[in-house]
């Protein structure tokens, strides 16, 4: 092995050449740049380094050394290389209008927490970040250094007042973090938090459901319960036992387990903006961390114990949430009927368009100063509270039918299946190496959807990020902009990966001229999202866009956007752009689009489906009252489409 030593102090250089290919962990295990890509791509597709290269022996025929130290090395490896962990959004940007919040229980690592040090007297919940990051870092590397972890200077075991979140560097507020975990030890709650914070019998019975018949069996058991007869017989006899404050203690014990689990924060693309590595069992504290933590607080949250999480903010923050504590209308018996009945909705136009005037620390991107929390539409029903019904998210027409509120549970879905690995970790490994796979998730995801946006926009068309790390559609003259604005996206959202995965950054364009776009009209969520609401008639449609969509060489099922719960493929726009007659699916779209316009512009207006419209006429001859809404009369306009051969009828209605 080639070293060098420094003939003045003796100290000894290492072998590390990485433009040879080889990286050297330890001066006996060296890897390979293609084996630690490998190793990386298998770490994606959920399987653990030791099967990786339990694999590759089987397929060579030889003994590979100790898996532990090759994950040790791939560790290193990964802590030498250039990864800014941006954790953001090409769509939503670096400060998310809206997020989605859960908390992935079963993502745990050992750690007694009898053991865990106290903080000092001056600790006020503040972490340095990059820090903490860096002596993680300096961990993963170091161990290639020393003979083992107790001789490691940079080993980093979980305390309170060291133990740091990650936040991307542009989303965060900065090198110091929240992190008051140590005060869900030292602080007891308010009287009104109590009220509000406390897990319900309700809340854990909908977990309880969740657990396989064999543990719903051994919790029976524990609680001296009947483990004898059905699932559902079990379960009832639990809700029951629950009543008493001992059971009740050793279910949420046995649910939410005594420590552990990591909480994340995700845009509705399913984007991961922050993840938090619990100590102690979940708390709305933990999810206030990462909120008061981020440089601009997001307009809407999205969380399974939202007003549990509203009230803790305000006791802690005073008017963080409002108005209304995060509700949407005041809680009066009147709006609560209203809500409940699916008879109101709440405007909030500032997240289509940007207010002309911001309110004061206003959102960058929406310029409202207004935080609502609401209830994913998974646990909405859930809560006994009448008030909660105020904190659904259908209430909203600008974000009903798209907003996913399930990502962060989509997330879960693909997570849970690295449990079986990352749970056996020591804890600074663990928050390393899932750091480092949702780095690469979301580079994955970005990726996805830049191609996607290129190939709806057609060849020619260049996309960039604004300010606010949103894409755009590039100017094609002028100087090229040195600041993030003039940043490719693709390379934004391809740092770190495998360069033979990685889309061009030069993309050629010798084949045609790329037009020259007037982009004044175009706002700075133009393209954000791949939702047909967000482009409306203010952005710029390009000819090379028209005639991707109307391709009739491409296939006709290819998928081009949704309004509302519709899908519309190739072949509904054909319908609308070619010489043939319009699909009822098009057409209602389009008058769906048409109303929501009419919204933002205070015009109520209400279009009846085509389809249903067909049944008012022979041979069916239907009620078309059965089919108006209640408030009909009270409507501004209402439009309805009549087809007749060859051609379609507007017949509409003044209010």
């Amino acid at each position: 092995m080639y070293r060098r030593q420094c003939y003045t102090c003796g100290m000894v250089y290492r072998y590390q050449e990485w433009t040879d290919g080889v990286y050297n962990f330890d001066d006996h295990i060296l890897l390979s740049l293609h084996l630690c890509l490998f190793l990386r791509n298998s770490l994606q597709t959920h399987q653990a380094v030791g099967r990786a290269i339990e694999v590759l022996e089987r397929t060579s025929r030889k003994t590979y050394p100790s898996k532990t130290r090759i994950l040790h090395a791939y560790l290193g490896f990964k802590a030498l290389s250039d990864h800014d962990y941006t954790f953001a959004c090409v769509s939503c940007g670096h400060n998310p209008v809206s997020v989605v919040m859960d908390l992935h229980k079963k993502g745990v690592f050992s750690m007694p927490v009898s053991n865990i040090e106290e903080p000092p007297q001056t600790f006020d919940g503040n972490v340095n970040i990059e820090h903490f990051g860096d002596k993680v870092s300096m961990e993963m590397i170091s161990r290639g250094l020393v003979s083992s972890s107790k001789a490691n200077p940079f080993l980093v075991r979980p305390n309170y007042h060291f133990w740091a979140p990650w936040i991307g560097p542009h989303t965060r507020r900065g090198s110091v973090v929240l992190n008051t975990e140590y005060q869900k030890v030292h602080s007891p709650y308010s009287a009104q938090e109590e009220v509000e914070l406390t897990v319900t019998e309700d809340r854990l019975t909908d977990e309880l459901v969740k657990l396989k018949m064999e543990a719903v069996r051994a919790l029976c058991r524990q609680c001296g319960v009947d483990p004898k007869g059905s699932r559902l017989d079990l379960i009832t006899r639990l809700q029951t036992e629950m009543k008493n404050r001992s059971s009740y203690d050793k279910v949420f014990s046995y649910i939410w387990g005594a420590s552990g689990g990591w909480a994340v924060v995700t845009c509705p693309c399913a984007v991961v903006y922050a993840v938090k590595f619990n100590i102690r069992a979940e708390s709305p504290r933990d999810y206030t961390d990462l909120l008061l933590s981020m440089k601009h607080f997001p307009n809407i949250t999205l969380y399974d114990f939202a007003r549990g999480l509203a009230t803790y903010t305000n006791n802690r923050e005073p008017r963080t949430f409002r108005p209304h504590d995060g509700r949407l209308l005041e809680p009066t018996i009147s709006n609560i009927a209203l809500a409940s009945s699916g008879q109101i909705k709440v405007d909030l136009p500032w997240l289509a368009l940007k207010k002309d005037i911001p309110d004061v620390n206003g959102h960058p991107v929406t310029g409202s100063a207004e935080h609502y929390a609401l209830y994913d539409r998974f646990h909405e029903a859930n809560t006994k509270d009448a008030r909660d019904v105020l904190r659904r998210v259908d209430l909203i027409p600008q974000i009903c039918g798209w907003l996913n509120s399930q990502s962060a549970e989509q997330l879960f879905a693909e997570m849970r299946r690295n449990n079986y690995f990352l749970n056996m970790m020591s804890p600074s490994s663990h928050f390393f190496l899932m750091r480092n796979i949702l780095h690469h998730y979301n580079s994955i995801k970005n990726s996805a959807t830049l191609q996607n946006m290129k190939k709806m926009l057609g060849v020619g068309v260049q996309i960039k990020l604004n300010s606010f790390g949103q894409t755009v559609l590039a100017e094609t003259t002028g100087a090229q902009d040195p600041t993030n604005e003039g940043r490719d996206p693709t390379t934004a959202a391809d740092e770190g990966q495998d360069p033979a995965f990685a889309t061009d950054p030069h993309p050629n364009t010798a084949t045609a001229k790329t037009p020259d776009l007037d982009l004044s009209v175009c706002g700075p969520d133009c393209w954000g999202l791949p939702h047909l609401r967000h482009l409306l008639a203010r952005s710029a449609i390009t000819e090379s866009q028209v005639d991707y969509v109307l391709d009739t060489r491409r296939s006709g099922a290819d998928i081009m956007g949704t309004v509302g719960n519709t899908t519309l493929a190739r072949q509904d726009f054909q319908s609308l752009g070619l010489q043939e007659d319009l699909e009822a699916s098009i057409a209602n779209s389009c008058f769906q689009l048409i109303c929501h316009m009419a919204w933002l512009k205070k015009k109520d207006v209400y279009a009846a489906d085509a389809y249903v419209v067909a049944t008012w006429h022979a041979p069916h001859f239907q009620d078309p009252f059965l089919n108006l809404p209640a408030d009909a009369a009270e409507k501004d306009l209402l439009i309805f489409p009549v087809w007749k051969p060859g051609h379609w009828f507007l017949s509409s209605i003044p209010g």
